[in-house]
């Protein structure tokens, strides 16, 4: 059985800690290295085992010396592309769970993975639900076009609205036969309707006790459908996030949502 190596980035952030320990669970991948900003933290204390490492602040250094297969990255915008920038140069395979990447970004990691011949996954959502979410609002969309997104997070999450809104907003869009239908509104208080992306309105919502949650509200003549998957904890992301640190490997370009590898 081959052995996949995996460094990951932003290693003491909650989700690096989670996603530390399932993917220190896979028989068929092997934790060589963690990487944050603030490093010193042995990963025994995030594991509950023997592990010697420690958590380190350069990937440079990290790379050059565990030659990693993947890096799984949980950063942010900013230091996801440069760090993918570090593994791409060295052949590793990044998988980006980072979400806020804006089109330049997203634009200059297509570039990136063509100038070095080697694949890359974005993913907004590791989460299997969300990813079924997706697909059961795209066929739907297909019979109620008119729909409004409403995305729940943490109130720790900065970017909104959620890349997972977007990916939605953007298949619904790409798969409706028709807009929304036009709706006379005045806003006596200033957003309160929500944004649009590709002309689908969009609400965020940041409070303390949520995790990811995210509800489709489709409306037609008479009735509504409402389609919502939550994430009541972390531990949600780790069956996709193994499928990716697994389907990248076969990867030569880069490939925007974990939809896509399914």
């Amino acid at each position: 059985m081959k052995i996949t190596k995996v460094v990951l980035t932003g290693a003491n952030g909650q989700m690096g800690q989670a996603m530390l320990k399932v993917l220190d669970n896979e028989s068929d991948i092997e934790v060589v290295g963690a990487v944050d900003v603030n490093g010193g933290m042995p990963l025994n204390k995030v594991l509950g085992n023997d592990n010697p490492l420690k958590v380190e602040v350069s990937l440079a250094e990290v790379l050059a010396n565990t030659q990693p297969d993947v890096l799984v990255d949980f950063t942010n915008a900013r230091a996801a592309v440069e760090n993918a920038s570090e593994a791409l140069k060295r052949g590793v395979r990044p998988v980006i769970g980072s979400t806020g990447l804006n089109t330049e970004q997203v634009s200059l990691l297509h570039s990136l993975c063509e100038e070095n011949r080697c694949g890359a996954l974005v993913a907004p959502n590791f989460a299997l639900g969300a990813i079924l979410m997706m697909r059961f609002a795209v066929e739907c969309s297909k019979y109620f076009p008119d729909c409004e997104i409403v995305e729940l997070h943490h109130d720790k999450k900065i970017d909104a609205p959620s890349g997972t809104a977007a990916a939605t907003a953007r298949m619904i869009s790409e798969s409706r036969t028709a807009a929304n239908s036009p709706v006379e509104h005045r806003e006596k208080t200033l957003g309160v309707r929500g944004g649009e992306i590709f002309g689908v309105p969009v609400h965020s919502i940041r409070l303390p006790g949520l995790v990811a949650h995210q509800e489709v509200i489709f409306g037609g003549e008479g009735e509504t459908l409402t389609i919502r998957h939550d994430s009541l904890n972390r531990s949600s992301f780790g069956a996709g996030l193994v499928l990716a640190v697994r389907k990248v490997l076969n990867l030569d370009r880069m490939v925007i949502g974990l939809e896509n590898l399914l």
